[in-house]
């Protein structure tokens, strides 16, 4: 595993997994929500399409956004079978405890999380 002694890598794999399987649930459920938006206007009227418009745009958007989270899970738990995870990818040094506990998926510690935003 991990030189990281100060932190529970069983349990943050766990919490880890755990949202993946809730993602790919969501993803799974929101299926048909994304799918194209018929455009009979015999069938639905403008307001209806224009409403049907905007959830669909919201369901892919939500879509990307599950996409990006479970990219960023899997290149965590990555880490953890390659005994890389705790240590920032910049500076190399342990990622304090409580932000790991916080947000297990970052790759960055603060010092250079915050340098990488004021770029």
């Amino acid at each position: 595993m991990t030189d990281r002694t100060d932190i529970d890598l069983a349990k943050l794999r766990t919490r880890l997994e755990e949202r993946r399987a809730e993602i790919l649930a969501h993803s799974t459920h929101s299926e048909d929500y994304r799918k194209p938006v018929e455009l009979d206007q015999q069938a639905v009227g403008r307001l209806s399409r224009m409403d049907a418009l905007q959830n669909q745009e919201m369901h892919l958007e939500q879509e990307r956004r599950r996409t990006v989270e479970l990219e960023r899970i899997e290149k965590t738990l990555k880490r953890m079978d390659d005994d890389e995870y705790g240590h920032c990818h910049n500076c190399g040094e342990p990622i304090q405890k409580k932000r790991l506990e916080a947000d297990p998926t970052t790759p960055l510690c603060v010092d250079c999380a915050d340098h990488v935003s004021h770029v």
